[in-house]
């Protein structure tokens, strides 16, 4: 947790569309509690987060608190207000939620990464500030105190449950491989020819894999924020990665789904480690069906480990956007306190 001394009054919260809400004035906020939730639809951090989110904003809304997400999206399809509808419902949120499409808002609180919690006190002032997952005992702890501050009075409720192991207080995690993007503008491909930016190119597996790097196979046309399959013939992306599960943020164009094969180590993915989004066809295929753009659960092994992944497209229109890798506790190292 990092806090912030109280010289920084928050600024105010001018955004592109409001949902759940009318646009809300920080100024008229004074006396409360306020809870920012800076966020990203296709972040799986952000994804881990907002089951807190949703908890706090339903338990402390009556002791004063009140919750507003800042929706700044890393991707121009997230621009989109049906899109981020979407996902609000999917994901159950309540609260109030303000698009920040060109970040004016996270630039003014100073904020570089999704997910990142705020604190506002009821003097208008910012308080702390959480960058990343994980900390939500501590942050609830913070909540509490400054509800009493503001003159609540009273029992609060208990702390929130940790919900996965790796948000337990005092969790040791591996470290898991950093997330690769595929687009040119921050992608890391690790085929000798490397990009050809807003090209299509016949790309070519050299068949070595470096960690951190991605490798096409087949005509793919290196966009900007995404790697666009647009050959006839078969094509395919291969990673090695050192993780416990994988997500992928993908969409296709002009079509309404897609299908892709998955493999890991060169084996089709089982009911033991397949992601969410993964089925098993009866012909023993594990296939991904993308049909918009989001994130997608694509593997969820049961121990920590190092893979190669293989995801397969012979569908023109299919579009990579960045593969992420999450940690998991080390088992040695669980506290039993």
């Amino acid at each position: 947790m990092e806090h912030t001394p109280r010289n920084f009054r928050a600024p105010e919260l001018y955004g592109d569309y409001w949902f759940n809400s009318e646009p809300v004035s920080i100024s008229a906020l004074r006396g409360y509690v306020l809870l920012l939730d800076f966020w990203d639809y296709c972040s799986a951090g952000c994804l881990h987060s907002m089951p807190y989110i949703n908890e706090w904003h339903r338990k402390y809304r009556e002791y004063g608190l009140v919750v507003i997400g800042v929706h700044t999206p890393e991707y121009s399809f997230g621009k989109k207000p049906e899109h981020v509808v979407r996902a609000m419902e999917a994901l159950g949120v309540k609260h109030p939620v303000v698009m920040d499409n060109e970040a004016i808002i996270g630039n003014a609180y100073g904020n570089r990464t999704v997910p990142t919690h705020c604190l506002v006190d009821k003097h208008g002032f910012v308080h702390s500030v959480h960058q990343g997952e994980g900390g939500y005992e501590q942050f609830e702890r913070t909540l509490q105190a400054l509800l009493m501050d503001a003159g609540t009075r009273g029992e609060l409720p208990d702390l929130m449950a940790p919900i996965r192991d790796a948000d337990r207080h005092g969790a040791v995690l591996y470290r898991a491989t950093g997330d690769i993007h595929l687009g040119y503008l921050r992608g890391t491909m690790g085929n000798v020819e490397g990009f050809s930016p807003e090209s299509t190119v016949e790309h070519s597996d050299p068949g070595l894999y470096l960690p951190g790097r991605f490798y096409a196979q087949g005509m793919w046309m290196d966009g900007r924020e995404c790697l666009r399959f647009s050959g006839e013939r078969e094509g395919y992306v291969a990673v090695s990665y050192e993780a416990l599960e994988v997500t992928g943020v993908l969409n296709v164009e002009n079509m309404k789904s897609c299908a892709l094969t998955v493999e890991q180590d060169g084996m089709m993915l089982t009911a033991e480690n397949k992601g969410d989004d993964v089925a098993l066809t009866e012909q023993g295929k594990s296939v991904l069906n993308v049909s918009g753009p989001r994130l997608y659960s694509i593997v969820r092994n049961k121990e920590f480990g190092a893979h190669t992944l293989t995801v397969r497209a012979s569908r023109a229109g299919v579009e990579l956007y960045s593969l992420g890798f999450m940690t998991g506790v080390i088992p040695e190292l669980i506290s039993n306190n």
